[in-house]
């Protein structure tokens, strides 16, 4: 079947459900989920959560991808952001190949400087910036650790696969952002760096959380748990541990475990009760603001969402908060607000995460769904939401 000539996901539900010849209640009694909320999927009413994507993608045998319709390749070539893959892609194929005599790279604390504010550039979602510079600071940084080895050159390195993992991620290239994290662990283990090495495990786990393998993704947590468990103590393992106990959550609670997933929220808040806000400690953006925003997430996923509108009233986020992470916040709460039947409140937080990462938000399938839903659930669009679909390409 092509892929991405439906407009949203419940429509390439609908399609794979008929190529399986599977009926509506079928599907919904396979894949364990009501069968209201899978028609309302299926016609555009409500959004597609991930907990109901993941679901269905299994009973129907495909990728999630293949229901978002993710990579977006109109918009990409609109954006002119599909040019900067190949690049990258080719980049993280140089990692064993040694020193390029024809790169004489620069001290090492300039490459971490660029490492650390190609960082940066993801946090403020300008993706194209960083995808249009990564490619060269991935070649110099592997002659640097190949012509002269260190753990700093190593972690420079890792670094540099790290934004290759964001920027595919977000984008929603799965296969080569999974080779960026496989490039990632290549270069930990060099630098011999158990808290980096936890981190990508940490990164891998995400992964799987959005392609619905909840069981694999909770395994990776408990891996990269125990490689922290090398690490010396303080603040820096203290403030990993506390993210893979956040990832944790949103496992548990995906998979349908909401006991699970409060119980790693409350660990994940007793440790932030310690760190503090820590937004650029591996660039995780640990600390009490977002244990409060997985706190509504998990809400979310087990469907409480008056709960988490209301849990998300009581945050007040940080200036200094990285935009593609209240942005995703925000657009988790926009599609909350919608179940709730309140499509205007909807409508103005897509509007906030836009206007806080538009790059991260116009490629993000949880924005396009909540989009659909508010199309479908006017009867006259309004020019701001005609404006709004129009840009994420509905």
């Amino acid at each position: 079947m092509p892929r991405h000539t439906a407009e949203h996901t419940g429509e390439r539900i609908a399609q794979y459900r008929k190529l399986r010849r599977l009926t509506q209640r079928e599907l919904a009694t396979r894949a364990h989920i009501s069968y209201s909320m899978l028609t309302k999927v299926e016609q555009g009413v409500k959004p597609a959560t991930p907990s109901v994507i993941a679901a269905v993608a299994r009973v129907l045998f495909v990728q999630t991808v293949d229901l978002t319709g993710q990579p977006y390749v109109a918009e990409l070539q609109q954006d002119e952001l599909d040019v900067l893959i190949q690049p990258i892609r080719e980049a993280l194929d140089l990692y064993d190949l040694g020193v390029d005599t024809e790169i004489a790279p620069r001290p090492l604390d300039e490459l971490h400087s660029s490492a650390e504010q190609l960082c940066a550039l993801i946090r403020e979602t300008r993706i194209k910036d960083a995808a249009r510079i990564l490619p060269g600071l991935i070649a110099e940084a592997t002659t640097a650790s190949h012509g002269s080895p260190s753990t700093k050159a190593w972690q420079v390195l890792a670094s540099t696969f790290r934004t290759a993992y964001d920027i595919t991620s977000k984008l929603g290239y799965t296969d080569l952002c999974v080779v960026a994290l496989d490039r990632m662990a290549w270069a930990a283990e060099r630098a011999s760096d158990p808290i980096l090495a936890g981190v990508r495990q940490y990164l891998r786990a995400l992964v799987y959380l959005r392609s619905g393998q909840f069981d694999l993704g909770k395994r990776l947590v408990g891996v990269g748990m125990k490689a922290l468990g090398e690490a010396d103590a303080g603040r820096l393992r203290e403030v990993a541990v506390g993210q893979l106990h956040l990832g944790a959550a949103m496992l548990s609670a995906r998979s349908g475990d909401g006991g699970a997933a409060f119980e790693h929220i409350s660990e994940a808040a007793r440790i932030a009760e310690t760190t503090g806000e820590a937004t650029k400690v591996y660039w995780l953006a640990f600390g009490p603001t977002n244990v409060a925003v997985h706190q509504v997430a998990v809400l979310a996923e087990q469907y409480r969402y008056a709960e988490a509108v209301r849990a998300a009233e009581q945050i007040e986020v940080p200036e200094e908060w990285p935009a593609s992470r209240a942005a995703t916040h925000i657009a988790e709460v926009a599609r909350a607000q919608l179940w709730l039947g309140r499509p205007e409140a909807s409508l103005k937080s897509l509007q906030r995460a836009r206007e806080l990462a538009p790059q991260q938000m116009r490629y993000h399938p949880m924005v396009r769904e909540t989009v659909s839903g508010l199309v479908s659930a006017h009867r006259s669009t309004p020019e701001t939401l005609t404006s709004m679909a129009h840009w994420v390409g509905i």
